[in-house]
């Protein structure tokens, strides 16, 4: 037997093995699930309760404990082309540039009908909740940070649908530091993740109460352009062809995203703050 179809099999083997622990442990999984789903029930509400507590430390405490430890090992500190969650895990991609001073994009931002998100307190996130269980609106509604440059988003900027906070348009933005430039050389001023909130559900990976996303966020990213280019004529726009390959993958949430990797730089620097 040749050399290459010994290495061929046993990687075939090594694979098949992968597979078959993975599947047992996801199998092994659920029935642990379901013996405790069924002893949670026979303790009646004190069980209850007990799996509301147990659900809390595991989606708030152990899983990002978890994340945090293990993504500082394989995410990359340096920028390629995602945000990154509180967790550590990769966020939203960032499909957006501009070019303008903080007030020019406040200015195009205002004109273009989006309203500032309030930033997320105790009292905020009360907020959100209850206006999503009454189906009220909050057109101000927090959006949770997500981290670039080793910082959260400086601000961010919604379009609320229906009157509906669980459903929204929305676009984070962070400033660029002082002689940082894209992959590439170009110079902008401020990149921006843009995505679209369809309802409320649970992450994926923590567990955690949190939005899910639209998985086709150049829909989103350019509706946000052509809001601001519809609101001011003196808006300019330069796309990046292929600014990063077309893929598809996941956000911190878990929910499926995909790009083609085109990134419109949007110039405010002719509007008037």
């Amino acid at each position: 037997m040749s050399a290459p179809e010994t290495h061929r099999r046993r990687w075939s083997a090594r694979i098949a093995i992968d597979w078959f622990f993975f599947i047992f442990a996801g199998l092994a999984a659920i029935w642990l699930a379901y013996l405790s789903f069924t002893e949670t029930l026979s303790l009646g509400w004190w069980g209850i309760a007990g799996g509301i507590l147990f659900w809390a430390l595991l989606a708030y405490l152990v899983l990002p404990r978890l994340h945090r430890i293990l993504t500082t090992i394989y995410v990359p500190e340096y920028f390629i082309g995602r945000a990154r969650t509180s967790d550590g895990l990769l966020g939203d991609p960032v499909n957006l540039a501009f070019m303008g001073v903080e007030e020019q994009l406040h200015a195009v931002m205002r004109e273009a009908r989006w309203t500032r998100a309030d930033p997320v307190t105790p009292r905020s996130s009360w907020r959100i909740v209850t206006a999503t269980l009454t189906r009220r609106s909050y057109d101000e509604a927090p959006v949770s940070p997500l981290f670039l440059f080793g910082r959260q988003q400086d601000f961010a900027y919604q379009q609320e649908v229906a009157g509906n906070p669980a459903q929204r348009h929305h676009v984070r933005f962070w400033r660029c530091p002082d002689g940082w430039l894209l992959p590439g050389g170009r110079r902008v001023d401020w990149v921006a993740a843009g995505t679209f909130d369809t309802a409320v559900g649970l992450s994926l990976f923590t567990l955690q109460i949190t939005h899910r996303i639209d998985a086709d966020t150049d829909v989103e990213r350019d509706h946000i352009v052509k809001t601001v280019t519809d609101a001011d004529p003196r808006v300019a726009v330069d796309v990046i062809r292929d600014f990063s390959s077309g893929y598809h993958a996941r956000n911190g949430g878990g929910d499926s995203i995909r790009t083609d990797g085109d990134l419109p730089i949007v110039d405010v620097r002719g509007v008037t703050s």
